[in-house]
């Protein structure tokens, strides 16, 4: 993509990046505020900014891994159980400078779609800002996500869709992988 555009070229070269290509660098407060700033920036119908976050860093990394290996041993059938599987969780979790456990909130007020939309966008920006600020990132949906509501202390019309891992990374810009645009569009012009 050749365009001098700062916005576009941030869209085009976004990118997930995963924990074995994060740094040991902190992100710091700051950037992570500046991230969910730019998350509270979505657009949403009725206002009802729908977006809600759990922010995991330092010791609160270790609980989360330690509730996602728990969810994981409860969960999963005995005859598909893998102790290695259990311990992959608990570490998956720590891998990372932090996590943030994304959340919908659903208001009622218009339909629950809506309000997973607008969380998608704000999970967006996020991506956006984080790639501005040359971190890292990729929002994971295990299953298990299903099971964090207590661990989170969800409110019965809250729901988690993900965790979005985020780290200092080195990791070069590529072009991306995508057919082209010409493929997906129909023109209706009379």
């Amino acid at each position: 993509m050749t365009t001098s555009n700062e916005v576009l070229k941030a869209i085009h070269y976004r990118r997930s990046v995963f924990q074995a290509n994060f740094t040991d660098q902190e992100v710091s407060k700051e950037d992570i505020l500046s991230i969910l700033e730019a998350a509270n920036a979505a657009p949403t119908h009725k206002r009802t900014q729908p977006w809600r976050f759990t922010i995991f860093r330092k010791e609160g990394l270790q609980r989360l891994g330690t509730e996602l290996a728990n969810i994981y041993k409860s969960v999963t059938p005995a005859e598909k159980y893998l102790e290695k599987t259990e311990h992959a969780m608990a570490e998956k979790a720590t891998a990372s400078n932090v996590a943030l456990a994304l959340v919908v909130n659903y208001s009622g007020d218009v339909p629950e779609w809506e309000e997973l939309a607008a969380t998608s966008c704000a999970i967006q920006n996020m991506w956006l800002a984080a790639h501005s600020l040359n971190l890292g990132g990729y929002w994971a949906t295990p299953g298990l996500i299903n099971h964090l509501g207590e661990f989170l202390r969800l409110e019965p019309n809250q729901k988690c869709i993900g965790i979005f891992y985020l780290g200092h990374t080195n990791v070069e810009l590529r072009e991306p992988a995508r057919t082209a645009i010409e493929e997906k569009i129909t023109w209706i012009e009379e």
